[in-house]
């Protein structure tokens, strides 16, 4: 009984370690790349189509993401689909009959604290992929392309989780 009591202390004492030496700190502005699509204007009609093409980029981008291994390559690759990006963009416009056309640049850009599944960005300026969609006057949809948390869910939930504590309680007991 005294072996049980002292395996659950320990472990009591290992999970408040892990909960304790896991929260997870927001990184600096300068580790993220964000994203604005900005609607033509807040009509109806353009606040849709803002979404339908918002879409449409992160179907685009998905797999580029998925190269890129730091900021630095992923800001060269989304600089490289600059063109793309516009013509995915252009085609959702015109297959929706609207008569504008889409910018994408890259700029820094002042973003308010914003959370983005779990993760808190803090206020500052940021490097961010700017699409523009006719006059850009209108609301925006925002995210963060990388790490890519636009994409989450997006490609998927092949994800699978392991519990080492739990494996550990397993082996130690026996299945």
């Amino acid at each position: 009984m005294k072996k049980i009591g002292i395996v659950f202390g320990v472990l009591f004492i290992i999970i408040l370690t892990v909960i304790f030496t896991a929260q997870e700190k927001p990184a600096p502005a300068s580790e993220y790349l964000r994203m604005h699509v900005r609607a033509n204007s807040n009509s109806a009609e353009d606040q849709s189509v803002k979404y339908e093409v918002k879409e449409a980029i992160v179907e685009f981008l998905i797999p580029y993401a998925a190269e890129a291994e730091t900021r630095e390559e992923a800001k060269q690759i989304f600089a490289e689909l600059l063109p793309g990006i516009e013509r995915v963009a252009d085609k959702v416009l015109a297959k929706n009959g609207f008569n504008y056309t889409s910018h994408a640049e890259w700029r820094k850009e002042e973003f308010p604290t914003r959370v983005y599944d779990g993760v808190t960005l803090e206020a500052g300026v940021y490097d961010a992929l700017i699409v523009e969609l006719g006059t850009g006057e209108g609301d925006n949809w925002w995210c963060v392309v990388y790490p890519p948390l636009c994409f989450s869910g997006a490609a998927g939930s092949n994800v699978q989780y392991r519990s080492r504590i739990l494996e550990i309680i397993r082996n130690f007991f026996g299945d």
